[in-house]
């Protein structure tokens, strides 16, 4: 005869007396499903912790990778400009040596193409108007200074812009910051920061101010396309739009920017491309010079 329950007796060891607990087979199934959807429950919050896990793991992964992509994009970047001001130094270099040597273009046999060449360089009649409107509606003093450089007698720089020594050329070098190759536009001179900078040559202030890494930094116009750069300064001594003479103090030497030391970063640019600053430097010398050596002092 079937029972709709179990029987357990437990028995005593010493007194010999026997106990019997009845458990029902409903008691039964609910213990069983209730031990089942424990385990469900244990296993999906196991899978759930697991594929959290995988996702921060993945998103770490990505992350990492994005930062690598970027470091990299951003040093491309940098060769690439590195690359076009070096490729514009040699085309100004090419220009100079041809220049100097007598070199000329070939002659083109097209009469046609002759032609066509002298009218884009004639002046339309729309900018004869113009011209001559701007003439007409102009003060003195924007006259003055439109042709200022016209009166100007020492408008190549010829000087050595501060009493230091020399540390770092032009042309490309180890960055101080990195380590890796790098294109330097201009050279450094070491001096101690108050030494009083000189411009070079006869110009007008176009700027001072803040650069990001050249740090404080004076720009002089000096005509006919020439620029001059003077970075890492302490303190200003001219305005923008100042007429500054060969020879005058501009500034005070100091170590603003990207620097690791009181030095002047120099440049001298044509056309807004950096060449080489050492043609425009005198022979009678303003600065101490040595060899260039391998601690850099910045930008």
């Amino acid at each position: 005869m079937n029972q709709p329950y179990f029987v357990v007796e437990f028995a005593h060891s010493v007194h010999g007396q026997a106990k019997r607990v009845q458990i029902s087979y409903k008691w039964l199934a609910y213990l069983f499903g209730s031990f089942l959807v424990v385990c469900l429950l244990a296993f999906g919050l196991f899978s759930s912790y697991l594929h959290m896990s995988w996702e921060v793991a993945r998103y770490h992964q990505l992350r990492a990778d994005f930062d690598r992509l970027r470091t990299r994009y951003q040093d491309l970047q940098r060769q690439s400009l590195q690359h076009s001001q070096q490729m514009a130094s040699l085309e100004d270099l090419a220009t100079e040596v041809s220049v100097a040597y007598g070199i000329s273009p070939p002659v083109s046999a097209n009469h046609e193409e002759v032609a066509d060449l002298d009218s884009l360089l004639k002046p339309s009649v729309k900018e004869s108007i113009q011209e001559y409107n701007f003439l007409k509606a102009a003060s003195y003093s924007e006259i003055d200074r439109r042709y200022a450089f016209q009166w100007q007698t020492h408008t190549q720089p010829s000087l050595w812009p501060v009493n230091g020594i020399l540390r770092s050329s032009f042309g490309g070098r180890n960055d101080p910051f990195s380590g890796e190759g790098a294109f330097h536009t201009g050279i450094d001179l070491q001096a101690p920061k108050g030494t009083p900078v000189h411009v070079t040559a006869d110009g007008v202030v176009e700027s001072a101010g803040w650069s990001r890494g050249y740090g404080r930094l004076v720009v002089v116009d000096h005509g006919n396309g020439i620029d001059t750069y003077y970075a890492h300064l302490s303190h200003f001594l001219v305005l923008p739009g100042e007429e500054v003479r060969r020879g005058q103090v501009i500034a005070l030497s100091g170590a603003s920017g990207r620097a690791t030391g009181p030095h002047i970063h120099y440049e001298v640019r044509l056309h807004g491309t950096p060449v080489n600053p050492y043609k425009y430097l005198s022979k009678v010398t303003l600065a101490r010079v040595s060899r260039p050596k391998h601690n850099d002092l910045g930008l």
